[in-house]
């Protein structure tokens, strides 16, 4: 692994604390930059990340991703996780950290809105990010990209269902123009330029093995504009929260410590189950990933719409977007440190054979 690649945490750290600098020296260009969005999807971090997802995009085979259907079990997994644990273990971490532990060191009934934002978060599996984790664990981009899409498509029916019933609210209104535009460029636009860029550079070869050559050289050539991609949106989502890091640490702390707990333990259950069902490494590390990560974007602009854009709910949703890359990196080091605990390729579904009379 290269040196840049092996200390990517260190360059993270140096990348978090320039966003904070940059955010006090030159507060005009961050504000500049911040308001280049709409319904809370920024464009210079729409960007950054395309950069970063685009890599993995060209490595997407449509021949076999026509046949995902083959291997369930990576789907099955992070639906089960996704939408019948996570949000509910989000809302019990909220109700246990903010009614009762942190309960003396937070403001009198403040401690709905610090739940809220935690199950707005807890609901939101991620939609972008994924394609970076998963390209840094070596993840099968075909099975990847179905996860992420299988996903998008039940959190379209599901996330308010499950929003409106953890808060005991019914007016959840979900902001489509986040969702659809965070889709469209996060996944659509990326794909589609995955996709050109592989049929321009695949159609002259000789063999499918030329082919797939091709395309790993071209990825691997590329892949350094992707760890640049990643530092730069660390800069900006820091800078963009900078003066909340440092005038609210401890608020920022509090916030922190469910979050993290929830990452890793639903990271600990897919990846576990993931381990116990023998799915391919390539499979299970994006499988877990996404799950732990969270499409921060739709929370927040839920937290806007429901308490405000000044709420401590739509605070809960930023610390959300500051907790992740950091989590995510130490999960990415485990997931290339284990990848001796899962087969090759995955066993096949069995159907229990028939008692003979």
């Amino acid at each position: 692994m290269p040196i840049f690649e092996r200390y990517l945490s260190v360059w993270v750290g140096f990348a978090l604390i320039a966003g904070i600098a940059l955010g006090e020296i030159a507060p005009a260009l961050v504000a500049f930059l911040a308001s280049l969005e709409y319904g809370s999807v920024n464009f210079v971090v729409a960007v950054l990340i395309w950069f970063m997802v685009y890599p993995m995009m060209v490595a997407v085979d449509f021949r076999a991703l026509a046949r995902v259907h083959e291997r369930p079990k990576g789907l099955i997994i992070t639906l089960t996780v996704n939408w019948l644990i996570k949000p509910f273990t989000m809302a019990a971490l909220g109700v246990l950290f903010f009614e009762f532990v942190f309960a003396p060191f937070i403001a009198p009934g403040t401690s709905d809105q610090y739940i809220a934002g935690l199950i707005l978060l807890g609901a939101a599996p991620c939609t972008a990010m994924v394609f970076v984790w998963s390209q840094m664990t070596k993840g099968d981009p075909n099975y990847t990209l179905a996860q992420v899409s299988l996903n998008d498509a039940i959190m379209v029916f599901a996330y308010a269902p499950i929003v409106a019933l953890l808060l005991g609210v019914t007016d959840i209104v979900v902001p489509w123009g986040t969702l659809l535009l965070s889709v469209g460029l996060y996944v659509v636009v990326p794909l589609v330029a995955g996709i050109i860029t592989r049929v321009l550079m695949t159609r002259d070869a000789a063999s499918q093995a030329q082919a797939e050559a091709a395309v790993s050289a071209f990825t691997a050539a590329v892949k350094p504009f992707s760890i640049v991609g990643l530092l730069a949106t660390v800069v900006l989502l820091f800078g963009f929260q900078g003066e909340i890091i440092l005038s609210q640490p401890l608020v920022i702390a509090m916030i922190a410590v469910p979050l993290l707990i929830q990452s890793y333990g639903i990271f600990a259950i897919s990846y576990w189950a993931a381990k116990a069902w023998r799915v391919p490494h390539n499979v299970a590390a994006p499988c877990a990933m996404i799950g732990t990560s969270n499409f921060f974007e739709l929370a927040v602009a839920v937290a806007i719409g429901l308490f405000g854009l000044n709420s401590i709910a739509a605070l809960v949703t930023v610390v959300g977007v500051l907790v992740e890359v950091p989590v995510m990196l130490s999960l990415v080091w485990f997931a290339n440190r284990t990848t001796h605990w899962f087969p090759a390729q995955e066993t096949p579904i069995r159907a229990p054979e028939s008692k003979k009379a």
